[in-house]
């Protein structure tokens, strides 16, 4: 074995082979022939001596000093390049803070090694490299690693083909496929920068990271194995048991969990689909946020909801939506717009340790709109403080103060109850001082008065309202397209029967109290019911319409 410490001097010759060897050589080179071998081999050993101080000297060129600190053997390798050698059997080199091991080496005069098997590079005491071969510079300080390439740096473990590093800048990258594990964390790619130092990765290309919770697929990322955040460039997908997230730019913190997404960004949860300029999730409390040009959309329910911010709670499938809040649903002819300081979507519930829903009979969603309710269908208008809907039962409820336009008719109540078909409205249902209105002209209205009154409507008109309790009606008699009367009649109950949105007959259902006045004999004014508002000028005209409130 051949020991060489680092301050240019031979320690200690065990081998006397190797002796021989110098002995024949340089016997051989001088054409001599000497008998006294032991004082031939001092001479041998003192030109060994200088010749190798000579070699490790031009070695320093360009750069510090490789040091050759341990081989088992150590011959010339003049056949392989002028001035190197061989070196076999648990080989050591260093430089600076670096140490290098191998089975065998060639290490040429200008500062620079070929390592084959067990290749083990240790910088420092944090990093460790592993591989078949390595072709170092150490004039640059660049280290080619090949084939069954590995990096150890604590919790983080790195394994490819080619690795390119730089030792003094402690930075290191691959153009082959790469594989990194960092605890629960799985990343692959075909190319890959590593900076040591700053504990950062940059990957390109096909770039997956596997977590127990989540697949992150995108074509650029950043990933810093210290504090767990991947950052990404680049059309990602991130998909996980209960939702998938798609950016183009964003970040996502792997030990919180917690992270936020850019350019065209939406996150799909079940049937919904949450779209904004950024988006914040918090995958373990289950909440998104959504900031700017936000768009929510129902699958399920042909329903798409716009504002400026939302959040959206996972447990219970709820969003809430603020600013400019637009409500729109499709239907096969038509189209609902609903507006309101604030919409609140619940959707469907489900368990998050089952791919089915907690309650797999009826699917539960229900719509909130609180304050500055407008909303416009072309058969249908409507305004009220607050609103509920539920497809349960396929109802919308209007609370305080609200009012319906159908065609020429206005319809107010204490409360008011829509029923929602497939298609259309199939009735609606008003309670407390119920009351509708239609205008013949400015000072005459068609009127009904009760406590309860309920409407249905075929092929989205109005056909027939049935009153019960207190019921009272006004309306102006016809004759040929003249108005000639008008009638007041007082019936508990009473059923109304309309022809294109307009009064054709009335059926009373207890014994009524009638009068039938000429329109000339009267005072217009009066005829008028208690409770009655003509509210015309808040109904909404188009979609635009319903953002107006004053």
């Amino acid at each position: 074995m051949v020991k060489i410490a680092t301050n240019k001097t031979l320690r200690y010759c065990e081998e006397s082979n190797l002796l021989e060897i110098l002995y024949e050589k340089i016997a051989s080179f001088f054409a001599i022939t000497i008998t006294n071998k032991v004082s031939f081999k001092l001479i041998v050993f003192s030109f060994f001596f200088t010749h190798f101080s000579f070699s490790q000297n031009t070695h320093n060129i360009g750069g510090r000093r490789v040091e050759i600190v341990n081989a088992g053997s150590l011959k010339s390798a003049t056949d392989i390049a002028d001035g190197a050698k061989r070196l076999i059997g648990n080989v050591q080199f260093k430089q600076d803070n670096v140490l290098m091991f191998c089975d065998s080496a060639y290490f040429y005069k200008n500062n620079s090694l070929d390592a084959f098997g067990h290749i083990h590079i240790q910088q420092d005491d944090s990093l460790h490299m592993y591989g078949d071969f390595l072709n170092y510079d150490g004039n640059t300080k660049k280290a080619i690693l090949t084939k069954n390439v590995v990096v150890d740096k604590g919790d983080m473990h790195l394994t490819t083909d080619v690795l390119n590093y730089d030792v003094s800048k402690s930075i290191g990258y691959y153009t082959t496929p790469g594989r990194i594990i960092n605890r629960d964390n799985i990343l692959t790619s075909d190319h890959g920068y590593y900076f040591s130092k700053a504990n950062d990765f940059h990957f390109k290309k096909n770039v997956v990271l596997t977590n127990p919770q989540f697949v992150i697929n995108c074509d650029t990322m950043k990933y810093n194995t210290q504090s767990k955040i991947t950052y990404f460039v680049g059309p990602t997908t991130i998909k996980s048991k209960n939702n998938l997230i798609y950016c183009e730019d964003g970040y996502y913190d792997t030990f919180k969990d917690q992270s936020r997404f850019s350019k065209n960004s939406y996150i799909i949860s079940g049937e919904q689909k949450m779209i904004g300029d950024s988006l914040y999730y918090d995958r373990k409390k289950g909440v998104g946020r959504a900031v700017k040009n936000v768009q929510i959309i129902d699958t399920a329910q042909n329903i798409n909801i716009t504002g400026m911010r939302a959040i959206h709670y996972e447990l219970t499938a709820t969003s809430i939506i603020t600013e400019n809040a637009l409500l729109t649903q499709i239907y096969d002819k038509d189209t609902l717009y609903l507006h309101a300081d604030t919409l609140k979507s619940v959707g469907e519930v489900r368990d998050s340790t089952k791919s089915k829903a907690v309650d797999t009979t009826k699917k539960m969603q229900k719509l909130f709109a609180y304050h500055k309710v407008k909303f416009f269908k072309r058969d249908l208008q409507g305004k009220c403080d607050s609103l509920y809907y539920t497809n349960e039962d396929s109802t919308m409820k209007l609370f305080r103060n609200p009012t319906i336009w159908s065609d020429v008719n206005q319809l107010t109540g204490d409360s008011i109850t829509i029923f929602v078909g497939k298609k259309s409205i199939k009735a609606i249902e008003l309670r407390g001082s119920a009351f509708i209105v239609s205008e013949e002209d400015s000072i005459m209205y068609n009127q009904v008065r009760g406590k309860y009154m309920k409407g249905f409507f075929k092929d989205d008109k109005l056909a027939r309202i049935n009153v019960r309790g207190n019921g009272q009606t006004i309306y102006y008699v016809e004759e040929k397209e003249e108005i000639k009367a008008v009638n007041r009649t007082d019936c508990t109950d009473l059923n109304i029967y309309l022809k294109e949105n307009e009064m054709d007959r009335i059926t009373f259902i207890t014994k009524p109290e009638s009068t039938l006045f000429p329109i000339d004999l009267v005072a217009l004014k009066d005829f008028k019911l208690k409770d009655f508002s003509w509210r015309i000028k808040q109904r909404p005209k188009d979609e635009k319409d319903i953002f107006n409130w004053n």
